[in-house]
């Protein structure tokens, strides 16, 4: 017997007996990649069923972004609607549940997101805030691992996926989430979105597809007007910075924010210069112009064979005290802020007073500070999950591995301040220079003075090396006199010679 399947239009009926919309956090390994965190379990949060609404290219719905609101952020997602009752099923009879399959946009203010610290009510549950359709795709004519999500921003294709490689397949969404509650017939799943989410203005369009074999779910189309009601001053106001805004917008060059300030300090030029030069070198160069307490002192390195050379992000630790913990520990604290602000080539360091009795910094986001491209992590105090933090390309230099959570010891308390780490004194924007012999602290306003007397006194070793193992002594060698210094100056324009006849 062959059956027949076709799509049917999703209707306003249909949504009005929605009781549920349960969304999950992570499920994409591309925007896990650009999140810097892949969790190990499904995470939810919920929208109210009056988020819901419809749109198609033929008649696209609308979505206000509030009055005062910089940033709604659209995000693409596969929406599956639950055909009949599931409550503690297992992963062999899940998608049998599963009736529907269709295109959703899971919309939100990122304006609003610090004021439920993750549950999402304002940010995410706003009037309009998740339209789904516009046609249904039957669940039992497609194969939930070979479906493909698109979305398109103003007709530009933006993101492209499939679900061959979910962290977390349909299935196991379904029986997940009945263990606890009743899945009812109605009730939607939205199920993830891809790389490739940004933010829509007033004017912009949004469309979504969903695809799989012959079916299609149509064109989603969503147009964005603009509020004019303002917020009352009885609960949270919009409020936006620029971690939100590259948060929203995917990078800092969507998001149209400069460098950071101290971007041009280190230039390619001058970091390349330190790269070539040992930190012996830059030591000894430091000490002579009075320098003697530049060097961060007793860590280790994951990654020892390493040379690291970047700008100094900072992030203090103070001890802790239960009832500021309370206040400071939780939610987008200290740490996590200076986690998400790192960028590309910096180096976050730590002040944790040398306390090595529980951790700073754990494998989550070490990583998320790798995918922001931080050149390294430096702290004077614990490592969480120390396997993991090793395995990463980018190295963490530490006191000691220690399994403790952060509130044992330490408050997250604030960052880009003066900090002590290792002994050193680190200021925001100081360079730092780290390998197998030690990390030196730079103040940038000598950086290539020093690295260029660094670079002579190498010449100069290299030619001392030689003499000596040519069998002379060191007496009036090392240092050199002037008679030494005379035959230096005529080995290194023979040297300098010889290098330029070559490369012509």
């Amino acid at each position: 017997m062959t059956l027949e399947f076709r799509t049917q239009d999703l209707s306003q009926d249909m949504l009005a007996r929605t009781r549920k919309v349960i969304a999950v956090h992570i499920n994409y390994p591309s925007r896990a990649a650009q999140r810097g965190r892949t969790p190990e379990q499904p995470s939810y949060f919920l929208k109210p069923s009056s988020s819901l609404a419809l749109g198609s290219a033929d008649s696209p719905g609308t979505v206000e972004r509030p009055a005062g609101c910089e940033l709604l952020g659209y995000e693409g997602e596969i929406a599956l609607v639950i055909g009949k009752s599931a409550r503690r099923v297992g992963l062999e009879d899940a998608w049998s549940h599963v009736e529907w399959v269709t295109a959703s946009n899971d919309l939100g203010v990122y304006d609003l997101r610090y004021a439920d610290k993750g549950s999402n009510v304002r940010s995410k549950g706003g009037d309009g805030f998740t339209p789904v359709g516009p046609a249904l795709i039957p669940a039992d004519a497609v194969d939930p691992t070979g479906l493909r999500i698109r979305t398109w921003h103003n007709g530009d294709l933006v993101q492209d996926d499939t679900t061959e490689d979910l962290l977390f397949p349909f299935a196991q969404l379904v029986a997940d989430l009945s263990q606890l509650l009743t899945l009812e017939e109605g009730d939607i799943i939205l199920t993830g979105t891809p790389a490739g989410a940004s933010v829509a203005k007033p004017g912009d369009v949004v469309e979504i597809e969903v695809t799989g074999g012959d079916f299609s779910s149509g064109r989603l189309a969503t147009k964005v007007t603009e509020g004019t009601t303002p917020f009352a001053d009885f609960g949270a106001r919009p409020k936006t910075d620029d971690i939100q805004r590259e948060e929203a917008y995917g990078s800092r060059e969507a998001a149209g924010l400069p460098a950071p300030e101290n971007a041009s300090v280190l230039t390619p030029e001058l970091k390349a210069k330190l790269e070539s030069v040992a930190t012996a070198t830059l030591s000894s160069q430091l000490r002579k112009r009075g320098l003697n307490n530049v060097s961060i002192d007793g860590l280790q390195a994951t990654r020892p064979d390493r040379k690291v050379v970047g700008l100094a992000r900072t992030l203090r630790y103070v001890p802790n005290r239960e009832d500021l913990f309370k206040s400071h520990g939780g939610g987008f604290n200290a740490q996590k802020r200076a986690i998400d602000s790192v960028n590309e080539g910096e180096i976050l360091v730590m002040e944790a007073r040398g306390e090595k009795g529980t951790g700073t910094v754990g494998d989550i986001l070490a990583l998320r500070a790798q995918v922001r491209g931080a050149a390294a992590i430096i702290t004077d105090g614990g490592v969480r999950d120390y396997s993991a933090v090793a395995d990463l390309e980018m190295p963490t230099y530490f006191a000691n591995p220690h399994p403790a959570v952060l509130g044992r010891r330490h408050i997250p308390w604030d960052t880009d301040i003066t900090i002590a780490c290792g002994g050193a004194t680190v200021q925001p924007g100081d360079i730092i220079v780290a390998d197998s012999d030690g990390i030196l602290v730079i103040p940038p306003a000598i950086a290539e003075e020093l690295v260029d007397d660094c670079i002579v006194q190498e010449k100069e070793e290299k030619f001392i090396f030689q003499m000596v193992q040519e069998g002379n002594s060191v007496d009036g060698l090392y240092p050199m006199n002037k008679e030494w210094q005379a035959r230096f100056q005529e080995w290194s324009a023979r040297k300098q010679a010889a290098e330029g006849a070559h490369s012509d």
